[in-house]
């Protein structure tokens, strides 16, 4: 029989955070490797927050569905306005 005197200790690891970015770029690979138009998929999943506009192939799904809609908007305009130079 177990002693009962000692306390058992679990200790569970923390999966490694990813960046909005880089789950971005592996989600827009995937969808272009399956055949899909990547940003018409990714807009139709962040206005619609259906998971299914995204492939799982590569496990895309799940890794946009760890990220919250407003924080992949958030990334892209920020992208977008460094790009454009508007920054000051």
């Amino acid at each position: 029989m177990a002693d009962l005197s000692n306390t058992q200790y679990f200790k569970v690891e923390r999966e490694p955070e990813i960046q909005v970015s880089e789950v971005l770029e592996l989600v827009y690979k995937a969808l272009t490797e399956k055949g899909y138009n990547p940003v018409n998929q990714i807009v139709g999943y962040v206005m619609s927050g259906d998971p299914t506009y995204i492939t799982s192939h590569n496990n895309a799904r799940s890794l946009i569905m760890k990220v919250e809609r407003e924080e992949l908007v958030e990334e892209v305009l920020r992208e977008y306005i460094h790009t454009s130079g508007w920054e000051d």
